[in-house]
C-alpha cells in the first residue's frame, strides 16, 4: 500500500546545460508541488501506513528549506557561488543540477536518509519512501524511485544549507544529527516519534 502527502515551495535555479535558453542562461522560479509517496509492509496500530501529522515535522523541514531559495549546482563558478552567498540569504548547493529530475532525487534520498534516523512509536512497518514527485510547472513533472538513487553517487554532506534556512528548521541541529547518526557517531536515532496512549 502506498500513501501521498503533498507539499509546496517558490524557489528559484538555472539548469545549465539543458536544452533551452531561457533555463540554462537565466535566473527564474517555479511554484512547485512536491509529492511524498511513502509505503510499509503493513498498517500501524492506527491502522495508518504513516499518520500524514508526521511528516509534518523533519520531512516539512526539509522540503521548505527549498521554499523562497536559490537552489545551486555546486559545479557553478565560484564568482557565482559568491555572489549568491552574498546577496540571498537562502539557498542550498547540491551536487547535482538543480533540475525537476534531481529535485525529486535529491528529495528521495534526503527524506529516506531521515526516516532510516526516525524512531518510530506506535507500530510502524517498514516504513519507506518509494517515490517522490515533484511539479515544476502545471504541465510538467519528475518523479524519482528508489532504484533511481543508483544514478548518482552523493552524500548527505553534499547537499549544504544557507544558515537563513537552518535558522527555520524546528530543530536548527537537525541537519548535523542527521549527517552524525549516518556516519555513525550517534547510538541511537536522533529523531523519535511521539509516544501513543493506545486505546485498543
Amino acid at each position: 500500500m502506498i500513501i501521498r502527502k503533498k507539499f509546496k515551495f517558490e524557489g528559484a535555479h538555472i539548469v545549465r546545460d539543458c536544452s533551452s535558453d531561457r533555463c540554462k542562461k537565466s535566473l527564474h522560479g517555479h511554484s512547485y508541488v512536491v509529492e511524498v509517496f511513502l509505503s510499509s509492509n503493513k498498517l500501524d496500530f492506527g491502522h495508518m501506513i504513516y499518520d500524514f501529522g508526521l511528516t509534518k515535522g523533519t520531512i516539512k523541514d526539509i522540503i521548505d528549506s527549498f521554499d523562497h531559495a536559490y537552489a545551486m549546482w555546486d559545479k557553478e563558478s565560484d564568482e557565482f557561488k559568491t555572489f549568491i552567498r552574498n546577496n540571498s540569504e537562502r539557498y542550498i548547493e547540491m551536487p547535482v543540477s538543480p533540475s525537476a529530475e534531481c529535485f525529486a532525487l535529491t528529495l528521495l534520498f534526503l527524506i529516506d536518509k531521515t526516516l532510516q534516523a526516525t524512531e518510530f512509536k506506535n507500530g510502524e512497518g517498514k516504513v519507506s519512501v518509494s517515490s517522490v514527485r515533484v511539479h515544476e510547472t502545471d504541465t510538467g513533472y519528475a518523479e524519482a524511485f528508489r532504484k533511481d538513487l543508483d544514478w548518482f553517487t552523493f552524500e548527505l554532506a553534499d547537499v549544504t544549507f544557507s544558515q537563513a534556512v537552518k535558522d527555520e528548521w524546528k530543530d536548527a541541529e537537525m541537519y548535523d544529527k542527521l549527517l552524525m547518526y549516518h556516519k555513525g557517531e550517534l547510538d541511537a536515532k536522533p529523531f523519535v516519534n511521539p509516544q501513543v496512549e493506545r486505546i485498543f
